[in-house]
């Protein structure tokens, strides 16, 4: 397999990469063959799930707003994936030009596009970290970047339920809870068997091909993703699937995927 200029040397191109399978989902171009495949397998059971990854992001924008709205303008992004249009600091500088961002993955690729995405760029950088080891990523020299003395977005979209409950992940995001101010927000999608419009034997299905290529995805139930926002208080309307989370307009013609799993904003007291 020929390695394109864009991939960085020493990453095993002909293993499939979760950012890579994201970036296939939502119609982008740096994915290979082998993600590809990957996709199409866990398609054959979720036809939808690009639907949901738009939605997804789609979520993303909306709670972006809404915290620059609160006069939040720092945006700390884990598990931020390949840079795609309307990446977080796109978003934030639109609606306030002084917006910082960093952006955390552990996927080299990410962070390889990231980096060029971002060079020269005062206001955002990226990191290399995982989000299992919270230190990794406030201790590291970009996290300069993001004054932590003042309130701060913490993103976890779409990143938590690659992260079983061996990884100890309520106890990561507690971490990072206990390191930011009051005045902070917590914003959370997770992937859930709740609102999925099929049977959760044929959505085990996708499930199968995620732990076949070795990156597990965990279906958590409503309780169990609400325990990652305790030390927070939920924003309204709370725990709800992502089109329902403060829309833009109707949602009842929403692809009825659009509707799986669960998103949710939380404040700091």
């Amino acid at each position: 397999m020929e390695r394109p200029a864009w991939a960085p040397q020493g990453i095993d191109i002909s293993v499939p990469s979760v950012s890579r399978i994201y970036d296939f989902y939502l119609g982008g171009s740096h994915n290979f063959e082998v993600d590809r495949a990957a996709a199409r397998r866990a398609m054959e059971f979720m036809p939808g799930l690009p639907k949901i990854m738009q939605a997804n992001r789609a979520f993303m924008r909306r709670a972006v707003n809404y915290a620059v709205a609160e006069g939040i303008t720092q945006f700390l992004d884990i598990g931020s994936g390949i840079p795609t249009f309307g990446n977080v600091h796109e978003v934030a500088r639109k609606a306030s030009p002084e917006a910082r961002v960093l952006y955390v993955d552990h996927d080299p690729v990410a962070v390889a596009h990231s980096r060029a995405v971002l060079d020269g760029d005062t206001q955002a950088d990226v990191v290399a970290a995982d989000l299992r080891r919270p230190r990794e990523i406030l201790d590291s020299p970009e996290a300069k970047l993001l004054d932590l003395e003042r309130p701060v977005a913490l993103l976890l979209v779409a990143v938590l339920h690659f992260l079983t409950d061996e990884d100890e992940p309520w106890q990561a995001v507690a971490e990072l809870r206990d390191a930011l101010v009051p005045g902070s927000l917590l914003v959370v999608t997770h992937a859930s068997f709740e609102g999925i419009p099929l049977p959760a034997e044929q959505a085990g299905g996708t499930v199968g091909v995620y732990r076949d290529i070795r990156n597990p995805l965990v279906m958590r139930s409503r309780e169990e993703v609400g325990r990652f926002f305790d030390g927070y208080t939920m924003v309204e309307p709370g725990l709800v699937s992502m089109p329902d989370w403060r829309p833009d307009g109707p949602v009842d013609q929403e692809d009825p995927y659009a509707f799986s799993g669960f998103a949710g904003v939380g404040r700091k007291a």
